[in-house]
């Protein structure tokens, strides 16, 4: 089991359940979009948020939101120790910081400094694509060996101010890479592991590349906080976050949706109705699995563990709960009276 710390009202590790993150992708300055944003995200079932600090007018921003904000939030620091000093005075829950970036150590002592005071976390953050030359000698380029040797030297400076209270990524844009950098740190450290692939492209691959790289280290035992990093929405990001978790059998809540890929049976337009389906139950937070099938024949014994689902044939569907029918229909009333039923659950 890895060690616990707490971000504003949020347990990661310890034992904890996996908690979800998003980034903003706001300019920190803008406080009202910032908010808006972060209601967006709290909606969807982001647990903690990070914002970009990258100058003192962000800080100043940061600082605005925090006062307002619905989630704790994370400032991201890169560079500048002050702008991490900046966050921790106006309200950040953890700091995100790179040791090997703002300068020498008596500027992470200084960070460290205001955030034992505060009582504020701090993730170490190490990117493949921004390692120390000195390892990429060593390494030849950003191996799972040299990411993990970045976070023992970021974690031993840490430790030699007597700061414990520290969460670690290490994260590339190759999905091995990262998984590997992960176990390889699990063998060795217990320390919270904030897992997540980066720069993962347009948002098809970026999905697949998130739930291989996650996903693997999830069913591992791995992963105290998870990121699904992409290029579209950060509302997106927290979907696909969720999805991840319920594929990996560690998050209840929310609907489980099954359907078949279709065949020469299938009658009706099954894609579209799964779609439809799909975005009707987006919000649901009832543990159920919902089975959406294209064919009244065999249908329902394939879903029979469904705790409700429809199958269409020509003209008109049927509702099954438990693979035994429960209602038969025209096929243009089939959703409507599956949410009805849904709802009643």
């Amino acid at each position: 089991m890895t060690r616990q710390i707490h971000v504003g009202g949020v347990t990661i590790g310890g034992g904890a359940p996996v908690v979800i993150q998003s980034m903003l992708n706001t300019k920190t300055t803008d406080v009202a979009g910032s908010l808006a944003q972060i209601r967006a995200l709290k909606t969807a079932g982001c647990q903690i948020a990070r914002l970009s600090v990258q100058n003192m007018e962000a800080a100043r921003g940061f600082a605005d939101i925090c006062k307002e904000s619905e989630l704790p939030l994370v400032a991201d620091i890169h560079f500048d120790y002050k702008l991490a000093i900046a966050a921790a005075e106006g309200g950040a829950s953890k700091i995100r910081i790179n040791p090997g970036n703002i300068g020498g150590e008596d500027r992470v002592k200084a960070v460290v400094d205001v955030c034992k005071d505060k009582k504020i976390p701090i993730r170490i953050g190490v990117n493949g694509g921004s390692l120390d030359k000195r390892l990429l000698e060593k390494y030849g380029h950003p191996t799972a060996e040299a990411l993990v040797e970045s976070a023992f030297e970021h974690l031993a400076l840490l430790e030699k101010f007597d700061f414990y209270d520290t969460c670690v990524s290490m994260k590339s844009s190759t999905v091995p890479t990262m998984v590997a950098a992960a176990r390889l740190f699990r063998e060795k450290c217990d320390y919270p592991l904030h897992i997540g692939v980066t720069e993962t492209g347009p948002v098809k691959m970026g999905m697949i590349k998130s739930a291989m790289g996650i996903g693997a280290l999830l069913l591992d035992g791995i992963g105290d906080t998870i990121r699904v990093s992409l290029t579209d929405d950060p509302v997106q990001e927290v979907y696909a976050a969720k999805d991840i978790l319920k594929a990996a059998g560690l998050r209840k809540e929310g609907v489980n949706i099954i359907s078949c890929p279709t065949c020469g049976r299938t009658q009706i337009d099954l894609i579209g109705l799964v779609n439809r389906v799909d975005a009707a139950l987006k919000d649901c937070q009832k543990p159920i699995t919902v089975a959406v099938m294209g064919c009244i024949v065999n249908g329902p014994g394939e879903a029979r563990e469904a705790d409700i689902g429809i199958a269409g044939g020509d003209g008109f569907g049927m509702i099954f709960e438990k693979g035994v029918q429960v209602e038969k229909l025209p096929y243009d009333q089939l959703l409507d009276a599956l949410l009805i039923r849904i709802e009643r659950m």
